[in-house]
């Protein structure tokens, strides 16, 4: 028997020190869906400098991309997840998933939606505040 593989991704930031967040679905990953994303984000904290720390993925880096002038991307080292905070984030909301099985996409998608709701912005800050990443956030 072939398995269908089925996926949709999740786009977000967090503001490690608040746990302020932001997140978007998105059925595919691209430089399109990450633009949305930065556009979205930008209406989302118009009055703020927003650092987003990314991986280096091509569709982060491409050329087509318009970055909002509210926006500054900062590319971590080549894989070095540990050093961005919304790992840890990801870690937690997949423990929370573990040992479950889900016959549909849908059904995945609302229970991600509703650990997401039930996340706290204490939580968030708890689970991705580093010290060397609250350090290095006070020195930008």
């Amino acid at each position: 028997m072939q398995w269908e593989f089925v996926a949709y991704y999740l786009d977000g930031i967090v503001e490690p020190s608040t746990g302020d967040n932001f997140f978007l679905e998105f059925s595919h990953l691209d430089s399109k869906c990450f633009q949305i994303f930065l556009n979205e984000v930008s209406r989302y904290s118009p009055h703020r400098l927003n650092i987003i720390q990314l991986d280096q993925g091509k569709f982060h880096q491409s050329n087509d991309l318009k970055v909002p002038e509210n926006i500054l991307l900062l590319f971590q080292p080549a894989a070095s997840p540990e050093l961005n905070p919304i790992e840890r984030l990801w870690q937690y909301i997949k423990d929370k998933l573990s040992w479950k099985l889900y016959d549909k996409l849908d059904q995945l998608k609302e229970e991600v939606r509703e650990i997401l709701k039930g996340i706290s912005s204490e939580t968030i800050a708890s689970v991705t505040s580093w010290n060397y990443i609250l350090e290095a956030v006070t020195v930008t």
